[in-house]
């Protein structure tokens, strides 16, 4: 796995935007200028988050959300397993 964060990500394991290797090392999201722990998807070329709205829910028991367009930055919050593990050579 890259440093690079997905474009696109969604924590929906039914849309074809999941990536649980990406989910499992937690990515961080500054929408705004603000830090947000609220995103159900994001992408990042477009501009666009989409945030629970509330506690309300559609006829199928998930989320409703509200796509909100502003800045978007993203990053990964702990490194890849195993990396920066180096063998001290003595």
């Amino acid at each position: 796995m890259t440093e690079t964060v997905p474009d696109r990500i969604s924590c929906d394991p039914r849309s074809p935007f999941f990536d649980q290797a990406a989910l499992e090392r937690g990515v961080g999201i500054r929408f705004k200028g603000a830090q947000r722990r609220d995103v159900e998807e994001y992408c990042l070329s477009e501009g666009w988050i989409r945030v629970a709205l509330g506690k309300k829910t559609d006829r199928h028991g998930r989320p409703l959300t509200i796509k909100l367009s502003g800045p978007v930055e993203a990053w990964f919050e702990r490194p890849v397993a195993g990396a920066g593990e180096e063998t001290a050579e003595a």
